[in-house]
């Protein structure tokens, strides 16, 4: 019976994250939320009569088909259309004494008199942008970026910053803006005021699409797949034009838009390191099948130091600079050598034990040239501005292609430890929510996405399939044997759900942040697969390989006391003193402690959508003249 229980939790471990059947996923929520609740009983499942427990006394029926639950797509980015500024209503009577009236004009001129061009202008922008334009200069005598003598100094300031677009990971064509020449006829003055005119409408939307993309990211995340989730700042792009147009400084203020946090901080100096780089350096090669273990000789140890060489970080080179020196491309594997692997192995999520095989061959042959990581990077840098501009000074931070959780307080990352998230056909959700309570001896709440699809297999040919394994099932809110449910029909209105014990597919207690995807931290019994390199091995939740640290530190109490609330038995919840931010993220580029950027695969493939995202975006962006 043992036997047989951990076989079923092996295959069904830690099924934490679904899809409802024919529901919305905000309607989604646990099995342990069906427990928790009153339910109205579902008329299409039926509960059978026990006749004596004899399975043949049933009556006869035809079963419907095989049910599934879908998991979340990905789709074909649609970028917003750009849309042209209504400049003819901005000749509404003049608001005096308004923001930018105080700009006068040189030599005596009439920059009111330029307004009366304003409905000649073709401008195009994103609809907020073109709003926030309409409604800046609506009824305003003066301009922001030019005086009767041309582009003023504000202007050549703001044009800079846009410029440089590329050091903070946008795309300068974005807001690329044609300066009108300083040579003219100076008999044709009605074309020099209109291409002023023209000029100032064309960088004001240029500057605003800037400071928004800056804040809050060119992509939406939502329109990249189901698996992300995140409500898009909000930037109140009047409010800042209006600052740009007081500001004695704009380039300053420019730059203050884009975030300042360490972390993205970080990926700009990398981004810069990699642009400066010539070019790419000749990719390693090393034999198929080497397996290179401590003591041995191996005519492939010269070109993995060679790998090591292009691909491992700065510190490390320096840590072992005597060894890399000295080294003349021998084949004997030796003590000082191995350390220099470990030490290599460590800095890229992997198993520091001195053995060269696929997973260190892979990093040290794959595909991060400097090309591919300024792509990693940028992305980087864009996924960041989804997150809050201050991660905050306490905060957990999962990072799934880096198969690592960090828990930072004071401001600094106080430890780390691996996780296992999902499997590409159960991703892990890319979101952000706030611990609130830690569950002692859970019970685990089945996810209709495994009683449907996994379950209901086996259930149709064994309806005492869950008695024996101990799990228990209600119906409408009222407890059932297993065996008394009609498998064949619907499973609406259906829980199922394991006690607690020492083989629970949650382990000893869960980390819960309540959200619609019913995603979760937690312990497993599973415990070997956080020696694997790749661990997107589960249906989803995020497991821990260490949780009773993890527990701790988010209650701000010590081990001993976590251990002694499991030791009690007793299944219970345990509210966290303070709520405290969680980034289930996904950063195929991040910086580690150090302010040294890691790079990790692309597991989910989500790089490649952001690419088409992009690439929809830009030619949004340039379908407008």
């Amino acid at each position: 019976m043992k036997l047989m229980k951990t076989a079923a939790i092996v295959t069904l471990l830690a099924g934490c994250a679904f899809t409802s059947f024919g529901v919305q996923g905000a309607e989604a929520y646990t099995l342990m939320d069906l427990f928790r609740r009153k339910r109205q009983p579902v008329e299409e499942m039926q509960v059978w009569p026990r006749y004596g427990g004899m399975q043949e006394t049933r009556p006869a029926e035809k079963p419907v088909a095989l049910p599934r639950v879908t998991s979340p797509r990905y789709y074909t980015y649609k970028a917003e259309a750009l849309r042209r500024i209504d400049t003819a209503k901005l000749l509404d009577p003049v608001v005096t004494g308004s923001v930018g009236s105080d700009v006068q004009p040189a030599q005596g001129a009439s920059l009111a008199d330029f307004r009366r061009f304003l409905p000649d202008v073709t401008a195009y922008a994103p609809s907020d942008v073109a709003k926030a334009v309409e409604a800046f200069y609506a009824g305003r005598e003066g301009f922001v970026w030019i005086d009767a003598n041309g582009p003023n100094a504000a202007a050549k300031a703001a044009l800079a910053v846009l410029g440089d677009a590329a050091s903070v990971g946008l795309d300068p064509q974005d807001y690329a803006v044609a300066v009108p020449s300083d040579t003219f006829d100076s008999a044709d003055t009605t074309a020099r005021e209109k291409s002023l005119v023209d000029f100032e409408i064309r960088l004001s939307a240029a500057t605003l699409t800037y400071v928004q993309d800056t804040v809050r990211g060119r992509i939406d995340p939502n329109k990249i797949s189901g698996y992300h989730d995140f409500k898009r700042k909000s930037v109140n792009l009047k409010g800042k034009f209006e600052n740009i147009a007081r500001s004695h400084d704009v380039a300053a203020y420019l730059n203050s838009q884009t975030p300042s946090g360490p972390e993205f901080l970080a990926l700009k100096r990398e981004l810069q390191t990699l642009n400066a780089k010539a070019g790419d350096a000749p990719r390693i090669a090393i034999a198929p099948g080497t397996l290179l273990k401590p003591g041995i000789s191996n005519p492939e140890l010269a070109n993995i130091i060679a790998g090591i060489r292009q691909k491992g970080s700065d510190a490390l080179k320096v840590e072992h600079a005597l060894t890399l020196s000295a080294y003349q491309g021998t084949p004997d594997y030796t003590p000082e050598l191995v350390a220099l692997v470990e030490g290599f192995q460590k800095e890229n999520g992997l198993k520091p034990d001195g053995v060269v095989g696929k997973a260190s061959i892979r990093i040290l042959t794959g595909g991060d040239t400097t090309q591919s990581k300024i792509e990693k990077v940028r992305i980087a840098m864009e996924q960041a501005r989804w997150l809050p501009a201050d991660l905050g000074s306490r905060y957990v931070f999962i990072n799934q292609p880096a198969f690592m959780v960090y828990y930072h307080d004071q401001g600094a990352e106080q430890f780390s430890m691996r996780v296992v998230v999902g499997s590409k056909a159960n991703q892990t959700y890319f979101f952000e929510d706030e611990i609130q309570t830690v569950e002692f001896n859970p019970y685990w709440g089945v996810p209709q996405s495994i009683i449907i699809n996994e379950m209901l297999p086996k259930l149709r040919s064994d309806p005492g399939y869950l008695d024996r394994l101990g799990y228990q099932v209600e119906v409408g809110g009222r407890a059932v044997s297993s065996y008394d449910v009609n498998w064949n029909g619907s499973t609406n209105g259906v829980a199922v759900r394991q006690p607690p014990s020492s083989d629970n597919a949650l382990g000893e207690l869960k980390i819960l942040f309540p959200n619609s995807h019913a995603i979760y931290m937690h312990d497993t019994p599973s415990k070997s697969f956080f020696k694997k390199d790749q661990r997107a091995l589960s249906h989803g939740c995020v497991r821990l390989a260490d949780p009773r640290r993890m527990a701790a530190a988010v209650l701000g109490t010590t081990v001993d006391d976590v251990a002694a609330q499991i030791a009690d038995g007793r299944n219970k919840g345990v509210q966290v003193p303070q709520r405290i931010p969680v980034y289930v993220a996904y950063f195929t580029a991040w910086p580690n402690k150090d302010g040294a950027v890691e790079y990790f695969d692309d597991v989910y493939e989500r790089d490649m959508y952001m690419g088409r995202a992009f690439e929809a975006t830009r030619l949004a962006r340039r379908a407008e003249g």
